[in-house]
Protein backbone atom coordinates (compact mmCIF):
# COMPACT_ATOMS: atom_id res chain seq x y z
CA UNK A 1 0.00 0.00 0.00
CA UNK A 2 0.88 3.55 -0.54
CA UNK A 3 -1.29 5.54 1.27
CA UNK A 4 -1.40 8.18 -1.41
CA UNK A 5 -4.37 9.33 -0.72
CA UNK A 6 -3.03 11.10 2.58
CA UNK A 7 -1.55 14.08 2.35
CA UNK A 8 1.94 14.63 3.92
CA UNK A 9 3.40 18.52 4.18
CA UNK A 10 6.80 18.75 4.42
CA UNK A 11 8.81 19.25 7.49
CA UNK A 12 10.95 21.79 9.08
CA UNK A 13 13.63 19.41 10.50
CA UNK A 14 13.88 15.39 9.49
CA UNK A 15 12.14 12.89 11.44
CA UNK A 16 14.49 10.80 13.21
CA UNK A 17 13.54 7.73 14.69
CA UNK A 18 14.89 4.61 16.26
CA UNK A 19 15.06 1.70 14.08
CA UNK A 20 17.54 -1.08 13.44
CA UNK A 21 19.96 -1.19 10.34
CA UNK A 22 22.67 -3.76 8.60
CA UNK A 23 24.77 -4.56 11.37
CA UNK A 24 23.25 -1.96 14.12
CA UNK A 25 20.03 -3.02 15.63
CA UNK A 26 20.33 0.01 18.11
CA UNK A 27 20.24 2.04 14.80
CA UNK A 28 18.52 5.60 13.74
CA UNK A 29 16.74 6.34 10.28
CA UNK A 30 16.26 10.19 9.07
CA UNK A 31 13.79 10.91 6.56
CA UNK A 32 13.88 14.59 4.72
CA UNK A 33 10.97 14.62 2.75
CA UNK A 34 7.61 13.17 3.30
CA UNK A 35 7.37 10.78 0.06
CA UNK A 36 10.50 8.68 1.60
CA UNK A 37 8.90 8.13 4.60
CA UNK A 38 5.48 6.70 2.77
CA UNK A 39 7.98 4.52 0.84
CA UNK A 40 9.63 3.57 3.88
CA UNK A 41 6.35 3.05 5.28
CA UNK A 42 4.58 0.66 2.13
CA UNK A 43 7.54 -1.26 2.19
CA UNK A 44 6.87 -2.84 5.35
CA UNK A 45 3.48 -4.67 4.28
CA UNK A 46 2.60 -7.79 4.89
CA UNK A 47 2.01 -10.62 2.30
CA UNK A 48 -0.85 -9.95 0.15
CA UNK A 49 -1.73 -13.09 0.27
CA UNK A 50 -2.55 -13.08 3.62
CA UNK A 51 -5.78 -12.97 4.91
CA UNK A 52 -7.79 -9.49 4.07
CA UNK A 53 -8.89 -8.85 7.80
CA UNK A 54 -5.06 -9.56 9.01
CA UNK A 55 -4.35 -7.11 6.20
CA UNK A 56 -6.85 -4.54 7.01
CA UNK A 57 -5.76 -4.31 10.71
CA UNK A 58 -1.91 -4.09 9.97
CA UNK A 59 -2.64 -1.56 6.90
CA UNK A 60 -4.26 0.47 10.03
CA UNK A 61 -0.92 0.07 11.63
CA UNK A 62 1.16 1.53 8.70
CA UNK A 63 -1.26 4.30 8.35
CA UNK A 64 -0.69 5.14 11.66
CA UNK A 65 2.85 4.82 11.41
CA UNK A 66 2.36 7.24 8.61
CA UNK A 67 0.80 10.03 10.40
CA UNK A 68 3.87 9.93 12.45
CA UNK A 69 5.44 12.04 10.16
CA UNK A 70 2.87 14.86 11.43
CA UNK A 71 2.77 13.58 14.85
CA UNK A 72 5.15 11.13 16.46
CA UNK A 73 3.56 10.19 18.84
CA UNK A 74 1.04 9.06 16.89
CA UNK A 75 3.66 6.28 16.39
CA UNK A 76 2.42 5.07 19.59
CA UNK A 77 -0.92 4.00 18.18
CA UNK A 78 0.40 2.45 15.33
CA UNK A 79 2.38 -0.41 17.52
CA UNK A 80 -0.91 -0.93 19.38
CA UNK A 81 -2.33 -1.47 15.94
CA UNK A 82 0.43 -3.24 14.65
CA UNK A 83 0.32 -5.59 17.82
CA UNK A 84 -3.57 -6.10 17.51
CA UNK A 85 -3.13 -7.26 13.75
CA UNK A 86 -0.32 -9.66 15.05
CA UNK A 87 -2.94 -10.95 18.13
CA UNK A 88 -5.07 -11.83 15.57
CA UNK A 89 -2.99 -13.38 13.33
CA UNK A 90 -1.59 -15.92 15.78
CA UNK A 91 -4.78 -16.70 17.48
CA UNK A 92 -5.98 -17.56 13.43
CA UNK A 93 -2.77 -19.52 13.01
CA UNK A 94 -2.33 -21.19 16.08
CA UNK A 95 -5.38 -20.71 18.46
CA UNK A 96 -6.68 -24.22 17.74
CA UNK A 97 -3.36 -26.01 18.89
CA UNK A 98 -3.66 -23.94 22.53
CA UNK A 99 -6.05 -25.02 25.17
CA UNK A 100 -8.77 -22.19 25.50
CA UNK A 101 -8.16 -22.57 29.03
CA UNK A 102 -4.41 -21.52 28.54
CA UNK A 103 -4.88 -19.56 25.63
CA UNK A 104 -3.46 -15.86 25.42
CA UNK A 105 -1.57 -13.47 23.39
CA UNK A 106 1.41 -14.51 25.55
CA UNK A 107 0.77 -18.45 24.92
CA UNK A 108 -0.09 -18.50 20.95
CA UNK A 109 3.05 -16.41 20.53
CA UNK A 110 5.32 -18.84 22.97
CA UNK A 111 3.40 -21.57 20.60
CA UNK A 112 5.46 -20.12 17.81
CA UNK A 113 8.70 -20.27 18.88
CA UNK A 114 8.59 -23.76 20.64
CA UNK A 115 6.23 -25.96 18.18
CA UNK A 116 6.22 -23.88 15.63
CA UNK A 117 9.95 -23.46 15.12
CA UNK A 118 10.47 -19.46 15.32
CA UNK A 119 13.86 -18.71 15.53
CA UNK A 120 16.33 -15.11 15.20
CA UNK A 121 17.19 -16.85 11.43
CA UNK A 122 13.45 -16.77 10.56
CA UNK A 123 12.68 -13.07 11.27
CA UNK A 124 14.00 -11.22 8.04
CA UNK A 125 14.62 -8.00 10.31
CA UNK A 126 17.09 -9.92 12.51
CA UNK A 127 18.99 -11.07 9.52
CA UNK A 128 19.23 -8.08 8.21
CA UNK A 129 20.39 -5.87 11.63
CA UNK A 130 21.56 -8.71 13.97
CA UNK A 131 20.14 -8.79 17.44
CA UNK A 132 17.70 -11.16 18.68
CA UNK A 133 13.87 -10.96 18.75
CA UNK A 134 12.73 -14.11 20.07
CA UNK A 135 13.21 -13.63 23.30
CA UNK A 136 11.02 -10.42 23.18
CA UNK A 137 8.38 -12.98 21.25
CA UNK A 138 8.24 -15.77 24.56
CA UNK A 139 9.06 -13.14 27.34
CA UNK A 140 12.51 -13.75 28.25
CA UNK A 141 13.50 -10.53 27.63
CA UNK A 142 10.94 -7.61 28.98
CA UNK A 143 8.91 -5.91 28.15
CA UNK A 144 7.62 -8.78 25.91
CA UNK A 145 5.70 -8.26 22.60
CA UNK A 146 2.39 -9.30 25.00
CA UNK A 147 3.51 -7.38 27.82
CA UNK A 148 3.98 -4.05 25.20
CA UNK A 149 0.18 -4.84 23.90
CA UNK A 150 -1.36 -5.30 27.53
CA UNK A 151 0.38 -1.84 28.57
CA UNK A 152 -0.80 0.03 25.80
CA UNK A 153 -4.31 -1.24 25.71
CA UNK A 154 -4.99 -1.17 29.36
CA UNK A 155 -2.46 1.48 30.57
CA UNK A 156 -1.19 4.70 28.63
CA UNK A 157 -0.72 4.14 24.69
CA UNK A 158 1.28 6.81 24.49
CA UNK A 159 3.83 6.43 27.09
CA UNK A 160 7.41 6.05 26.19
CA UNK A 161 9.29 6.77 23.49
CA UNK A 162 8.29 4.69 20.12
CA UNK A 163 9.93 1.16 19.74
CA UNK A 164 12.03 0.78 17.41
CA UNK A 165 11.50 -1.31 14.54
CA UNK A 166 8.39 -2.77 16.33
CA UNK A 167 6.15 -2.52 12.84
CA UNK A 168 8.69 -4.09 10.95
CA UNK A 169 9.27 -6.89 13.39
CA UNK A 170 5.36 -7.00 13.45
CA UNK A 171 5.28 -7.82 9.72
CA UNK A 172 7.93 -10.02 9.82
CA UNK A 173 6.55 -12.41 12.42
CA UNK A 174 2.81 -12.26 10.92
CA UNK A 175 4.40 -13.29 7.42
CA UNK A 176 6.38 -16.24 9.54
CA UNK A 177 2.68 -17.42 11.52
CA UNK A 178 1.60 -17.65 7.34
CA UNK A 179 4.45 -18.80 5.89
CA UNK A 180 2.91 -22.13 4.56
CA UNK A 181 -0.49 -20.38 3.75
CA UNK A 182 1.44 -17.67 1.54
CA UNK A 183 3.53 -20.67 -0.30
CA UNK A 184 0.06 -22.56 -1.38
CA UNK A 185 -1.80 -19.48 -2.22
CA UNK A 186 -0.93 -17.99 -5.45
CA UNK A 187 -0.52 -14.23 -5.96
CA UNK A 188 -3.44 -12.05 -6.67
CA UNK A 189 -4.52 -10.91 -10.24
Amino acid sequence: MKFNHIPLEARETPLVIAWPSPGLPGGFLQFQHPDEWRQFIARLSIDERIPEIIQAKFARAQKLYLLGWIDIDILKAGELAALVALELAVMDQYGGAVPKKTRSFATLLQHMVDVDGLTDTEIPMIVRTGGSAVGFVTGEFKPSLSQRRNKMAHGDPFDGLPVGGLLELVRDLINYAYRDFIANTPRRA
